[in-house]
């Protein structure tokens, strides 16, 4: 049975024995970093399910380490959750843009932050069940192999960010059906709280790239795939 692995990054020790105590009591392999460096080499070694990464930290900053890690194919699918003290001037907005799947408050709630891991953890899983069970193409020359996340489409093949692709896998998913907004934040975004004009922007970059026949806008309501 594989035990989910957490990685910790923070500065603080008694943060990170506070954390790996609660976790460690319910069943995670948990492993520690104290600093950005050090934690981003250690997340490489381990290919931890979920890194709880701190904002503040002296030398790489949290922010920094999470966009690294985006950008390390064998870690790049790690789940992120951002620790931050409510004093710090952060915007949820950056954390989210940098790759973070969630974010806690300090002083940490350890029953709240459980029940978020095991949310994410949870929902990670129905996405990699999806995925697998999907790589589907439709005569336009749009295939999408779920499994090294790449798009091709008339002889070129696209690495897409994470949203984009799991957007247009989601439209994939039952052409002709109309998804409706509320839908689509749900399925893609989660309880992530994020600008109305999201959607459009990523459907913008899809159209940009695969042609606009393909996503069809139902006015009020959202967005279609068609073959």
């Amino acid at each position: 049975m594989h035990l989910p692995t957490i990685l910790i990054i923070d500065d603080e020790r008694d943060v990170l024995e506070f954390l790996s105590y609660n976790l460690k009591k319910e069943g995670f392999l948990v492993f520690t970093a104290t600093n950005g460096k050090h934690g981003l080499q250690k997340a490489i070694d381990i290919k931890a399910d979920l890194i709880i990464l701190d904002v503040m930290m002296p030398g790489i900053e949290g922010m920094e380490v999470c966009e690294k890690i985006r950008k390390i194919p064998c870690v790049q699918d790690s789940l992120i959750v951002f620790l931050t003290a409510r004093s710090e001037d952060y915007s949820q907005v950056a954390g989210f843009e940098a790759g973070a799947d969630d974010y806690i408050a300090k002083p940490v709630n350890p029953k709240i932050l459980i029940r978020r891991i095991n949310a994410l953890l949870k929902r990670r899983q129905v996405e990699l069940d999806h995925e697998k069970a999907m790589k589907r193409s439709d005569p336009q020359n749009i295939i999408i192999d779920d499994e090294k996340y790449e798009v091709h489409y008339s002889g070129k093949s696209y690495i897409l960010p994470r949203k984009e692709f799991k957007l247009l896998s989601l439209l994939m998913s039952e052409p002709e059906k109309v998804f409706t907004r509320d839908e689509i934040y749900r399925e893609i975004w989660g309880d992530t709280i994020v600008g109305d004009r999201t959607i459009d922007v990523h459907i913008r970059k899809l159209r940009e790239r695969f042609g606009s026949h393909h996503i069809v806008t139902v006015k009020g309501v959202g967005y279609k795939f068609l073959d």
